[in-house]
């Protein structure tokens, strides 16, 4: 079985607000501010593939001063993507001893992916190839990025299994062919594994 990850928030804890903690006073501040830019649109674009230089003078356009916490991101990421996901990581380690071949796509910027590499090289070990939504300018759900997985490493969708956080992009791999489970801590994906008998 072909083993294909999710990376934020199943192998990488994204911190968000460790990007915004020195410009807002509290959690409640920051969340009122991200919807008030409306920042998760707005950086999954950025995932999509357009340049943050781009996407910051779009912000500042719209919001003008208001917009520097936001377009202040691209420098603070490495601090949002610092932890591991431990328990995670370790059935990592238990599928590739059981002699599974691991995947990754992950819906992540292409100018702020080397800091996921950076901090977690062992993101440029395990996988034999990660799809990154930023170079491929595709984003998941979509089938399409599920293809070029496919596609690029002669995959069938009914041998890959795809684990993710998100419920959207699980029914998205699903529609594409491949088994998926949604992903909320790693004794669930333990549990989830073992039932299949993939531990």
């Amino acid at each position: 079985m072909n083993i294909v990850f999710d990376i934020g928030n199943v192998l990488v804890r994204w911190n968000l607000n460790a990007a915004f903690a020195d410009h807002f006073d509290s959690p409640e501040l920051i969340d009122a501010y991200l919807d008030e830019v409306g920042f998760h649109d707005w950086n999954r674009l950025q995932d999509g593939g357009r340049s943050w230089a781009e996407a910051s003078a779009d912000l500042r356009a719209r919001h003008g001063e208001r917009a520097h916490p936001a377009t202040d991101y691209p420098s603070r990421h490495a601090e949002t993507i610092a932890e591991p996901i431990e328990g995670t990581w370790a059935l990592v380690d238990r599928l590739a001893a059981r002699g599974h071949v691991l995947y990754a796509i992950t819906n992540w910027s292409d100018e702020t992916w080397p800091d996921a590499q950076r901090l977690h090289p062992r993101l440029t070990q395990v996988f034999r190839d990660v799809v990154v939504s930023g170079q491929e300018k595709l984003l998941k759900p979509d089938a399409a990025i599920f293809r070029v997985l496919c596609a690029r490493n002669g995959l069938d969708p009914a041998d890959c299994l795809f684990i993710d956080d998100s419920p959207a992009n699980a029914a998205g791999a699903r529609a594409f062919g491949m088994e998926a489970v949604v992903f909320t801590t790693p004794e669930g994906l333990e549990t989830d594994l073992s039932e299949r008998g993939l531990l």
